[in-house]
């Protein structure tokens, strides 16, 4: 039985782990709350209570590590407030770990605000140009683990995150003055997130990069307007006096190496 370690186990790295299971596969899971542990455990993942410091790791891992071949890594930068601390350090600090254990393959989260805002059509191709504090740690921790030879890495740059639980729409609903109104959208939800992950696993298709983002790109006004309605909240009101800024993802690459076809292309 093939065992994958997820350091993560949050809002997609749960029902991730959830979906291996089902697939056959044996679960490492890490979180940073004790409370959580117990969930895991019942879930059947082997749960480990890891946290990453800048310089430092709490908690055992090498056993997280031990006998995984696949290790994924979904742990968002956390930049605000006091106890922020440097993504970047702590992706360093993980890197020697990984070394030293059987781990031949590395599954990276990042984020397609690797990008930037600037009006354009986006590809894995395009030069990255963050303008965000988290985008540049981003880059800087897939440059780390992508030029590591001692394991190969895959880069998943995921546009914003939706699922039956988590809509952007109940944080812009009734708010006004909104800029951008037809700046297009980059969403993807969590069925296609793990979807596109269990490909990558089961294809073994590693040293890769890949937008994942819908195939759906209407403006934000006519998208939050409509999903607003449909969910009964009060509808958000854009400003259309300046130039709307946004990029438009393409995530063909999904399709054509994966062979992807995305579950929720409408979201």
């Amino acid at each position: 039985m093939t065992k994958i370690s997820i350091l993560g186990c949050g809002w997609l790295g749960l029902p991730l782990a959830k979906a291996l299971l089902e697939k056959g596969f044996s679960l490492h899971g890490s979180t940073t709350s004790s409370e959580k542990l117990s969930i895991l455990e019942n879930a059947g993942i082997s749960p480990f209570l890891i946290s990453f410091h800048s310089k430092s790791v709490s908690g055992s891992i090498e056993s997280f590590l031990l006998g995984s071949d696949t290790l994924l890594i979904d742990i968002p930068p956390k930049l605000r407030g006091i106890n922020s601390e440097s993504f970047v350090e702590k992706i360093a600090t993980l890197v020697p770990f990984i070394e030293k254990s059987a781990v031949k393959n590395v599954l990276f989260i990042s984020s397609t605000s690797v990008y930037g805002e600037e009006n354009d059509i986006v590809t894995e191709e395009t030069p990255l140009n963050p303008d965000t504090e988290s985008g540049k740690q981003l880059v800087e921790a897939e440059q780390i683990l992508q030029s590591n030879t001692n394991f190969k890495t895959t880069v998943i740059r995921f546009g914003g995150l939706i699922g039956e639980d988590r809509h952007p729409v109940k944080f812009l609903a009734g708010r006004e003055n909104l800029d951008n109104p037809e700046a297009p959208i980059n969403l993807i939800h969590q069925e296609d997130c793990i979807g596109i992950i269990l490909k990558i696993i089961e294809t073994d298709c590693w040293n890769e990069t890949f937008n994942a983002v819908a195939p759906f790109h209407p403006s934000r006004a006519t998208y939050y307007t409509q999903k607003a309605a449909d969910l009964n909240l009060p509808l958000p009101k854009f400003n259309d006096e300046n130039a709307s800024i946004g990029k438009t993802i393409l995530s063909d690459k999904v399709a054509t190496i994966l062979k992807y076809t995305f579950t929720k292309p409408s979201l």
